[in-house]
């Protein structure tokens, strides 16, 4: 199994609407493309100074199934159109597990 990581920060210019619009597409991901086996997301609880601003977890039975999702064009389409020049940082990492 794969597991997909990605944190990131908020732009200054972004708002609640727009990060609960990310919420609603993220949610939407799945039902779109079934290779994502499990799938969460939500914002940081701001707890410790120096946290990214939200997560995304994504499990994946194979390789092959996360570099569908990857390349995915429901998925490519959300970070372009809601991702892309709104996150002032962004760390990601995939490991098996």
């Amino acid at each position: 199994m794969i597991r997909h990581v990605v944190m990131f920060s908020w732009a200054d210019d972004v708002d609640e609407a727009h990060i609960a619009r990310v919420a609603a597409t993220l949610d939407g991901l799945p039902a779109a493309i079934p290779e994502i086996d499990s799938y969460v997301h939500g914002a940081d609880l701001a707890l410790a100074e120096g946290n990214h601003d939200y997560v995304v977890v994504g499990e994946f039975d194979s390789l092959d199934a996360y570099i569908t999702y990857r390349d995915h064009p429901q998925h490519r389409a959300f970070i372009a159109e809601l991702i892309a020049g709104r996150i002032s940082e962004r760390a990601a990492v995939q490991y098996e597990c």
